[in-house]
């Protein structure tokens, strides 16, 4: 999840019955969706000997200090492992991951029955995934072709807020609500929902 620590981990396992030693050198980059590195975050080796039939497990932490600044508004993260197998010849084995960290930040709560012609109001929290404190922070609300600007106060670390939105649909059928939430350490959070209004 976006704003947390990421933990992974590397299982190696020797499938011979000859006892092998392993290089590992481990990196991981944010990235944009077209897999364009933006920054190294992470630069790590270790060996590690495997005997016959024998599996082992590398854990692999990249705090969000180390990733956080470097982000794009895709949250990808590749992390790649280039396993080399010693005294072989230099059989190497190559290992990739892409991550897609996951915003749990905006959470809408309508009511249960949204009529035409009837005004209503629905309930928009968002919130800090961060360890840090964020200000600046604003909310778009896009319904019916318009958008609304909502500036709001600062947020402590890891902290949610609400506020509450009121209209009035003018048509039966679907609308869709999107939130847009930003700050001055992460941008386009996004939040929708399909709103079905029933005939008055």
């Amino acid at each position: 999840v976006f704003g947390k620590d990421i933990n992974l981990i590397l299982v190696l396992t020797n499938l011979s019955s000859d006892r092998k030693s392993v290089r590992v050198d481990m990196s991981a980059s944010t990235i944009l969706y077209t897999r364009r590195a933006v920054a190294e975050i992470l630069k790590a080796a270790t060996s590690v000997e495997l005997g016959p039939k024998q599996g082992k497990h590398i854990r692999v932490k990249i705090p969000y200090t180390h990733y956080g600044r470097y982000l794009t508004t895709d949250k990808r993260i590749q992390v790649t492992a280039l396993c080399e197998v010693l005294r072989t010849n230099g059989l190497k084995l190559l290992v990739e991951k892409t991550i897609f960290l996951e915003d749990t930040n905006i959470i809408i709560k309508l009511p249960r029955r949204v009529v035409v012609n009837r005004a209503v109001s629905l309930e928009i929290s968002y919130a800090n995934p961060l360890p840090e404190p964020v200000s600046r922070c604003v909310l778009l609300v896009t319904l019916m072709n318009q958008q609304v600007k909502i500036n709001l106060a600062r947020l402590a670390p890891r902290e949610r807020s609400k506020i509450y939105f009121e209209f009035t649909p003018r048509r039966a059928g679907p609308l869709q609500l999107q939130v847009d939430f930003s700050c001055d350490k992460f941008s386009h959070v996004k939040g929708f929902v399909t709103i079905a209004v029933a005939p008055a």
